[in-house]
């Protein structure tokens, strides 16, 4: 992806259509900071998504190469991420996904589990058709590459993401979805440990399980179920991590 800021033509053409003089360096300062938004989404879509793993490392450099743009805006965006927990600077100046310690996500999990569960069913009485059939859409999407002979870990993981943010989008309150993609900020990387433990464990999961089970409660609106299938989706991944001894003490 390449992010572009205005070129020296486009300065002149702001300023003949009247932009007032001595503007410049405002109007550069706006470009910038939405260069730096542009780069934060893509940087909290890819953790979001558990495109990265506990542990992984980046470079300022790197990230902005694979960016397509210079360092300050990376620089901001990354700083933003250190802020919310996503991402941690270490002593080299290298960039790292958190190792997230049992506790920790434990703590999260519970925490998860009664906003998303709210967040389910309020979506179960406030969600529009049109809603409701991007959420069914997702599940069949995660239902149909679980089917497959050999299932991609990483696409079963984007199409879980997408269904569960359907899903929470639908509950029209913008800050439980705020709160919401702050939790998932930080537990998406973890989520590499499910999805991404081999295309045998995307088969064998009951995520489609707890799927079909939230689908059939939302087309019924019913709020209680759409919570009881939600709740048991994050717990059930929840046990198959903490049940490989990965993450540290």
């Amino acid at each position: 992806m390449e992010h572009k800021t205005a070129s020296a033509d486009e300065t002149v053409q702001r300023e003949d259509d009247g932009t007032p003089p001595g503007l410049d360096g405002r109007v550069g300062r706006i470009v910038r900071q939405t260069l730096a938004d542009q780069v934060y989404g893509d940087l909290k879509e890819l953790l979001l998504a558990g495109r990265a793993a506990p542990g992984e490392r980046f470079t300022l450099r790197g990230l902005a190469s694979a960016i397509g743009t210079s360092a300050m805006p990376v620089r901001e965006a990354v700083s933003r991420l250190v802020a919310e927990n996503a991402l941690e600077v270490l002593p080299n100046r290298a960039v790292r996904v958190p190792l997230m310690p049992r506790a920790r996500f434990e703590e999260l999990r519970l925490i998860r589990s009664s906003l998303e569960g709210l967040a389910a069913a309020t979506a179960a009485a406030a969600a529009t058709d049109a809603e409701l059939a991007e959420v069914v859409r997702c599940a069949d999407l995660f239902a149909a590459e679980r089917a497959k002979k050999r299932p991609d870990g990483a696409a079963a993981m984007r199409h879980n993401k997408d269904l569960h943010f359907a899903l929470y989008r639908a509950a029209h309150l913008p800050t439980l979805m705020q709160m919401i993609e702050g939790l998932w900020l930080q537990i998406g990387p973890v989520l590499n440990l499910d999805f991404r433990a081999g295309p045998e464990r995307v088969r064998q999961g009951e995520a489609h399980i707890h799927h079909a089970a939230l689908v059939a409660a939302l087309l019924a609106r019913d709020p209680q179920a759409a919570r009881t299938a939600l709740v048991a989706d994050i717990w059930s991944a929840g046990d198959f991590i903490l049940s490989r001894g990965i993450l540290p003490d």
